[in-house]
């Protein structure tokens, strides 16, 4: 990717989210930043997933995934799913979460909203797969404000390019 274009999607803002999975008993979770609402009746909303990511094949295998949004007070769970650590199958079993009522897909215990979710189409759009999904419940945590990018020191970008932020001159 040209450095100029990764400057440019490096300032696009998003909020941090984590995708979690269940695939019979295998609790999986990833960072997932690529989300936004997408339609309002009926209520959709889009997923990124990159198709290289283990997530992807268990969402498309079995239809429904999680979708965690991070509150300012769970960046410890976005600085987990950043880590190292976070790269194995079940990485979700050092965290708290409970599964949710309809879709039995992992929601953390330190997201401030928790959303189950049916997978209705997915489009491939270059190196990611675009995920089409209606919400099938919501647990609704804590109130907190919503992590964004702008908070990190850190924003991915696509592939392997993730941008350390400068924020010298930030207000």
């Amino acid at each position: 990717m040209d450095a100029s274009v990764i400057q440019a999607f490096s300032k696009l803002t998003t909020g941090i989210y984590v995708l979690t999975v269940n695939d019979n008993g295998c609790h999986h979770g990833m960072s997932s930043s690529w989300c936004t609402q997408v339609s309002g009746t009926p209520p959709l909303f889009i997923a990124a997933v990159d198709n290289q990511h283990f997530s992807r094949g268990l969402v498309m295998k079995t239809g429904a995934f999680g979708l965690n949004i991070v509150g300012r007070r769970g960046q410890a769970v976005e600085d987990y799913f950043y880590s190292s650590e976070s790269r194995h199958a079940q990485n979700l079993v050092n965290l708290a979460y409970s599964l949710s009522p309809q879709l039995q897909v992992p929601w953390l215990e330190l997201a401030m909203v928790a959303i189950e979710a049916r997978v209705r189409d997915t489009y491939i759009a270059g190196d990611h797969t675009i995920l089409v999904a209606e919400p099938a419940g919501v647990r609704l945590g804590e109130n907190d404000r919503p992590l964004t990018s702008l908070e990190l020191d850190y924003v991915y970008v696509g592939g392997k390019e993730v941008v350390k932020r400068d924020r010298s001159g930030w207000d």
